[in-house]
């Protein structure tokens, strides 16, 4: 139980986080493919220093990549081919790609 609680804590803070971000910071993190791997980087390197593991990291990303599909639109190539994986995928295989992008910035 305790762990769809925190799972339910991390969607809260990741959707608020990304909700409450100017949508000039946004355009500049999507703008390009290495501005938004360099964001994702950063995000993971703060999760390190948290002492995060590979799992927890992975569904950080997982909520990431669950609002950029319902939110946001591909602003460029990569990030186009992402989002028509993610929306492909089922829920297992939309985490899986999330290992991929955590491994992808580490």
């Amino acid at each position: 139980m305790e762990h769809n609680t925190n799972d339910s804590k991390m969607g809260n803070k990741v959707d608020d986080r990304l909700s409450s971000m100017s949508e000039d910071k946004k355009e500049d993190i999507l703008s390009n493919f290495e501005s938004f791997k360099s964001y994702l980087g950063d995000k993971v390197d703060k999760a390190d220093k948290l002492g995060l593991n590979e799992e927890q990291k992975a569904r950080a990303a997982q909520k990431v990549g669950d609002y950029l599909a319902k939110h946001e639109e591909p602003k460029n190539r990569e990030e186009k081919l992402l989002y028509e994986l993610w929306k492909a995928g089922d829920k297992e295989e939309q985490h899986m790609l999330s290992h991929m992008l955590v491994k992808l910035v580490s």
